[in-house]
């Protein structure tokens, strides 16, 4: 399993050409040879070759992607192009936009959406994931929303499972990667901390996952890449991903 920094984490830091730049020197810097485009907002011509730019000079490899959904849905022939230049094989979206009813008819007509475009992007080698978080925990006629969307996509679409999200919903991140092993190439490594009787998100090590029964399941389901991700804290974002990669590589060897 191939660890990769989720780009999201340093979100503020992906503005500019400098920004960029920046981040992807620093993230190098720190061990990780593998990242997640995530948060860069609108991706057109001049950004997607400054991208390859960046990852030929810092020799960094990208292994998935979130892209909005608007771009997904209208200009999905130009996202393609981007992968391909990127050489990156996995497309996501970061989560079920609000055009779909949180209830079961709309994890379904979802599940309809995200079929049609993995079918279009599989016929170009790349594979389509969808990124959970909680809500996809609530249960509709006994069935949680996740298990309504596992088996409604079909085999050009799978889930990028997040550790924190999976926990936060009141389920076992590492029960859930082999349930659905399957169907996950990918996953997020995102730790779950209680501080003042609130959850945040914690860096690698420092919160309550069970991360030894995680990586076990990760090695057991063949996952191929793992992006470590925080969404928000008090620890600066470079700063944290550091100190995820250190925790990851000196305990688990990873």
């Amino acid at each position: 399993m191939k660890i990769a920094a989720q780009l999201f984490t340093v979100h503020d830091y992906l503005g500019t050409k400098e920004d960029l730049d920046m981040t992807f020197k620093k993230v190098k810097e720190m061990g990780y040879d593998y990242i997640q485009l995530s948060g860069a907002g609108y991706i057109d011509d001049e950004k997607a070759k400054y991208v390859k730019g960046l990852l030929e000079k810092y020799e960094l490899i990208m292994c998935v992607t979130h892209m909005s959904f608007d771009q997904l849905d209208n200009e999905l022939d130009a996202l393609i192009k981007y992968h391909k230049l990127w050489g990156c094989d996995y497309i996501g979206i970061g989560s079920m936009p609000k055009q779909f009813p949180r209830d079961e008819k709309g994890y379904k007509s979802f599940a309809e959406w995200a079929n049609n475009i993995g079918d279009i992007v599989s016929q170009q080698g790349l594979t389509f994931v969808y990124h959970n978080h909680s809500f996809e925990f609530e249960k509709y006629n006994g069935k949680i929303g996740l298990e309504i969307l596992a088996e409604g996509f079909n085999n050009h679409v799978q889930l990028l499972l997040d550790t924190y999200w999976v926990q936060a919903g009141g389920a076992n991140p590492a029960s859930y990667i082999t349930k659905l092993a399957d169907k996950i190439d990918i996953i997020h490594l995102k730790d779950y901390g209680i501080k003042n009787y609130e959850p945040y998100f914690a860096e690698i090590g420092s919160g309550n996952i069970d991360w030894q029964d995680v990586i076990k399941a990760c090695n057991q389901a063949r996952v191929k890449y793992a992006a470590v991700e925080r969404d928000k804290g008090e620890i600066e974002p470079f700063e944290s991903l550091a100190i995820s990669r250190k925790y990851l590589k000196e305990v688990h060897g990873l």
